[in-house]
């Protein structure tokens, strides 16, 4: 058994559990993950077991209870520093915090409009505006990031340039624009593309895909 634990939800549903997973990936260590899926008559019981507020995801190293994606993702750029989750530059890194605290604490009525789902696509969905605005305000995150800071952390097409925490962050966004019909200007579609090309998304798609779990509210949506 490895050291460290990571409890998800399912992968096909949880946008909050594939950012944790993703940081943990990205540190190369190993572990073990526990999918508990949601809405099931035990779901909360066995959630509780892993995080005291019963939301997925959930580490666990050794004694150390965290829970919280973005917690997750700073606990692990402490232990790991060498894995470099954030950028090295003190004004890439700043950024790049900002970036992820408005996409942990912002974008509901996007989030409640495009529920992740990686097992299918809504072509005909439509959004009101105020869904329409925060798709453009995470396009604009993702051009000012490639623009001022795409070498920070290599030469890579991501927001820093390699895959790091930010890019954890907002893959979910990256699936949910491929689900869900939207308008994206060439770069931010380049950005989606070279996200969804990562080995790591390749590799929690293909689980998802494989999921037995169906959960209706996941599977529909509000179209006129």
């Amino acid at each position: 058994m490895a050291d460290l634990i990571l409890a998800i939800a399912n992968k096909a549903y949880s946008s909050w559990s594939l950012r944790g997973w993703l940081a943990l990936k990205l540190t190369g260590a190993k572990f073990d993950e526990v999918v508990i899926p949601m809405r099931q008559t035990n779901t909360r019981v066995e959630m509780l077991k892993y995080s005291p507020s019963g939301l997925m995801p959930a580490l666990i190293d050794g004694e150390n209870m965290i829970w919280e994606s973005l917690s997750i993702i700073e606990y692990l750029a402490e232990i790991f520093p060498d894995a470099k989750l954030w950028p090295e530059d003190t004004t890439a890194r700043a950024h790049a915090r900002a970036a992820a605290n408005e996409m942990h604490g912002g974008f509901l009525a996007l989030r409640r409009a495009m529920p992740m789902n990686m097992r299918r696509s809504f072509p005909e969905a439509h959004f009101e505006d105020d869904v329409g605005a925060e798709v453009d305000r995470i396009q604009a995150i993702w051009c000012d990031a490639r623009r001022r800071f795409g070498g920070a952390c290599g030469d890579g097409p991501f927001l820093m340039g390699e895959f790091t925490a930010i890019d954890a962050m907002f893959a979910p966004e990256a699936s949910r624009f491929t689900s869900y019909p939207v308008y994206l200007e060439s770069q931010a579609q380049a950005y989606v593309d070279a996200v969804l090309a990562h080995p790591f998304m390749k590799e929690w798609h293909e689980a998802a895909q494989a999921e037995p779990w169906i959960i209706p509210e996941f599977e529909g949506h509000n179209t006129p």
